[in-house]
């Protein structure tokens, strides 16, 4: 079907181009009429099969998901008024219209109906599977409930989705909103003559001389590691850890404060509607963790392993900067520089001399290689695919026939109206209906410093890894060999397994036979030399007391705000974030310092009573790779029964299940520990 309307097109690629906000409601409305028409439809007839049922169901989803995802892709990318507006409003009628479904009775009864069925037993597991996970998409939606409630929780659910969409606009916002205009290179300092470069092509874009320091993350990177000037990186980090909130060089103007608030209600009410206790327990219905106190022992357990660690760590750190750096007392934004200084002078390792060797092209390639060993796939560019931007460029996935059986977007440098972070989403899924197949298809996205000049984009050791972490999440989706999409690839996945692929390939990020795929000079094309990557693997766990602790700090505090809100105090954020801060935390940032209210992964993205997934999912990323490690890294063998038993499988059986299935056994949680060099 051909529409003047590109979102309504069938093309197998969406038209970017000839996207236009508006475009997106006419679009969405048409969609959901047509939705509800067939949904009605579909009731009527009173029920059936599989294929009767849930098929249809798929189908309608799949066409939805066709028009939503490049808008809802684009708004993260190339972020406009008049598209945030249009983004706005249809994302309000999606999110009604998903609540509407999930509460209808009929329809459940439609479901419910496969599931007794005398042949349900003899479907193929991934049709059970999809069965299974939609009577409880049901349950979560509030099906069961009954009037007034039924139209509260509604209600409830379209707030959810206006408010979160404004706490991460207002992220972005408050990033752009702060800058700070450089003359004089010397108040530049100690910054290597990549991020200087970087600075002034910040300045060129803007259309000033000199330099132009921002919050976009190569800028602040740059700064706060290596900036010399002190008072440069406390302005930096003032305005970076004070952004959307009543604090700062902006206070006020996009404060996240009374969003957070509101957010932490209505997730509340919410879980108490459905009859749970509260958002965290209602978080954990779609995890492996099976109740909130499990993932609290497993937090704390780390906790108590990792935070003396950390105490030394920073102890040592404190005397270094005092002694070495002469600097009077060590500051929040004197950690990173000093991190830095200490980690050159204990392992003569610097960062600005492996860069050279991380030129973004040869990453990319060398990690096509990678996954191209292990995997058995090649990915080729497709220089016709319709694009967004001029940085972006899209890659067809082959098998080892030539076939393409999927294909990636991979846009990774950063510029303004494109959200900060790296990730990866879906904007075509697989899809078999009939004889008709669609191919997977995924957005890769990070925000790389640019090339600068003559000289290509160049990688800190970091964001290689970041690279890796996405590519993963990319393979899952993309290597997916089940048909229905509502449980292929990520989708359905437990949150606090989904990050188990991604993680993994981290892995190989650090394995000199992998890193022998890429890691050569830009200039001279040398290979990393033996003696640098030895320097690398000493400085593997610098720190890996203070960086844990960090990251255990924002999984309890997400935790637990989530799990003891009171509606008689209100979240109380700083006050919930204060008290893990004196549980686990060995650095105390200023009073003034806001983290919470740019923490978009909890408050505007999936992760809510769910960042300890990370953590989680490492254990078994990191136990999953002891497989590979035990057959020599590079192993096609294990390669091919990850891919089999792990990415092709998506939510058609339990993450644990499939891990067993790779791994012959449960994970063991002290390959996390080993993996930071803490055990």
């Amino acid at each position: 079907m051909t529409t003047e309307n590109p979102l309504l097109s069938d093309e197998t690629l969406p038209p970017f181009p000839a996207i236009r906000p508006e475009h997106v409601e006419p679009a969405i409305d048409a969609l959901l009429a047509e939705y509800r028409q067939a949904i009605d439809a579909l009731v009527l007839a009173g029920g059936g099969s599989f294929q009767d049922v849930m098929l249809p169901q798929e189908r309608l989803e799949q066409r939805l998901g066709r028009a939503w995802s490049p808008v809802s892709h684009l708004h993260s990318v190339a972020d406009t008024e008049a598209l945030r507006e249009a983004h706005g409003r249809a994302e309000e009628k999606l999110t009604d219209h998903a609540i509407e479904l999930g509460q209808n009775r009929e329809l459940f009864a439609a479901v419910q109906g496969v599931a007794a069925r005398g042949d349900f037993a003899g479907l193929p597991r991934p049709q059970r599977a999809a069965v299974e996970h939609a009577l409880h998409d049901f349950h979560l939606s509030g099906v069961a409930l009954e009037e007034p409630a039924r139209s509260r929780f509604r209600e409830i659910g379209v707030e959810l989705s206006k408010i979160t969409t404004e706490f991460s606009n207002a992220v972005l916002d408050a990033s752009e909103a702060w800058q700070k205009h450089v003359n004089d290179e010397r108040d530049l300092a100690g910054i290597p003559p990549s991020g200087v470069a970087v600075l002034r092509q910040y300045a060129q874009e803007a259309k000033l001389d000199g330099y132009l320091v921002t919050l976009k993350q190569p800028s602040v990177q740059a700064v706060m590691t290596y900036a010399d000037k002190r008072e440069l990186r406390e302005q930096v980090y003032w305005a970076y850890q004070t952004r959307a909130s009543d604090q700062g060089p902006n206070a006020g103007k996009f404060d996240n404060t009374q969003r957070i608030e509101r957010i932490m209600q209505l997730r509340h009410e919410a879980a108490q509607l459905l009859g749970f206790a509260n958002a965290a327990e209602e978080s954990l219905a779609t995890k492996m963790a099976t109740s909130p106190q499990v993932v609290l022992d497993f937090l704390r357990d780390l906790a108590a392993r990792a935070k003396p660690v950390a105490q030394k760590e920073l102890v040592q750190l404190r005397e270094f900067a005092t002694q070495s750096l002469r600097l009077d007392g060590l500051e929040p934004w004197d950690v990173a520089y000093a991190a830095e200084k200490l980690r050159q002078q204990r392992y003569a390792l610097d960062e600005e001399q492996l860069k050279p060797y991380f030129a973004l092209p040869a990453v990319i390639a060398g990690l096509f290689r990678l996954a191209g060993e292990l995997y058995g796939i090649a990915l080729a560019p497709n220089d016709d695919a319709p694009k967004w931007h001029d940085d972006v460029r899209y890659f067809d996935v082959l098998d080892t026939n030539g076939t393409v059986f999927a294909g990636v977007y991979l846009d990774l440098y950063a510029r303004s109206g494109k959200r900060g972070g790296a990730w990866m989403d879906v904007c075509r899924a697989r899809f078999r209906d009939g004889d008709e197949l669609s191919l997977p298809v995924a957005f890769l996205t990070c925000n790389f410093p640019p090339p600068t000049g003559d000289m290509p984009a160049l990688l800190t050791h970091d964001d290689v890894l970041t690279l890796f972490h996405e590519f993963g999440h990319g393979l899952h989706h993309l290597l997916t060999e089940i048909d229905i999409p509502s449980i292929g690839g990520i989708e359905g996945v437990e949150w606090d397994a989904v990050e188990l692929p991604s993680q993994f390939m981290e892995n190989f990020g650090w394995n000199r036979e992998a890193l022998n795929l890429f890691a050569r000079h830009y200039q001279t094309n040398e290979p990393l030399p033996d003696e640098l990557y030895e320097r690398m693997l000493a400085a593997r766990h610098f720190h890996a007391g203070l960086f844990l602790v960090r990251q255990l700090e924002f999984a309890l505090f997400d935790f637990l705000l989530h799990l003891d809100y009171d509606p008689g105090h209100g979240a109380q954020p700083m006050n919930v974030l204060e008290k893990v801060r004196h549980e686990v935390a060995v650095l105390h940032p200023p009073a003034w310092q806001r983290f919470p209210h740019a923490f978009t992964h909890i408050f505007a993205g999936g992760y809510a009573a769910g960042y300890y997934s990370y953590l989680w999912a490492e254990v078994l990323s990191a136990d999953a790779f002891g497989k590979f490690e035990e057959a020599g890294v590079v192993d096609r063998a294990s390669g091919d029964a990850f891919r089999r038993e792990v990415l092709a499988v998506g939510a058609s059986r339990p993450a644990l299940e499939s891990f067993v299935a790779f791994r012959g056994r449960e994970p063991r949680p002290d390959a996390l520990l080993a993996s930071y060099g803490l055990a």
